[in-house]
């Protein structure tokens, strides 16, 4: 039986992995999209500890790499229920990235995974609400609100802005960008 509520400390997930050569890129340095696998397991892992149920990625936003991470340093992401709606859940992910050798942590990058709980037929289910038992948990709900709203209306700008191109004007649109039309 799922809880019908439970506080943001119940489901908050710690995963650590080491970085190996294969995870590096051309450059040497770890591969963005290593960093992203391993913050989408945390963020499902938080996700269904939460729901009580198997969750999939919707939305993954405000992905910023900070800094770079080295082969050889431990990573570990952080992951916290931040919102809940009725089936969807924020879950909000802090990575830290730490030299073992000199013992510093940098903080690499944060982002917002938005989830949604699948029931058994594989359709939305509702999840628990969240009990926010401190300040910093009221203020990561509310500024998860905010982040909707504003994630809802540039999602409208740029349905809009697909939907209204004029390319009868492009050369006057384009003239100052670096790109050159041959049609």
């Amino acid at each position: 039986m799922v809880a019908d509520a439970l506080p943001v400390r119940y489901s908050q997930t710690t995963i650590t992995e080491l970085m190996i050569p294969a995870y590096a890129n051309f450059g040497g340095k770890i591969h963005g999209g290593i960093l992203l696998s391993l913050m989408d397991k945390v963020a499902y892992a938080c996700a269904s500890k939460h729901a009580g149920t198997y969750c999939v990625t919707v939305t993954v936003n405000r992905v910023e790499f900070l800094q770079p991470v080295e082969v050889g340093e431990l990573v570990s992401m952080h992951a916290s229920v931040n919102y809940v709606g009725n089936t969807s859940l924020i879950v909000g992910i802090r990575v830290e990235a730490m030299n073992v050798k000199t013992n510093t942590i940098k903080h690499t990058n944060s982002s917002f995974f938005t989830m949604v709980a699948k029931g058994e037929d594989d359709k939305p289910t509702p999840v628990p609400k969240l009990i926010l038992e401190n300040k910093e948990d009221v203020k990561r709900f509310i500024e998860s609100m905010h982040m909707k709203q504003i994630i809802g209306s540039v999602r409208k700008q740029m349905d809009d802005a697909r939907s209204h191109i004029d390319v009868e004007r492009a050369s006057e649109l384009l003239k100052n960008e670096r790109c050159i039309l041959r049609f």
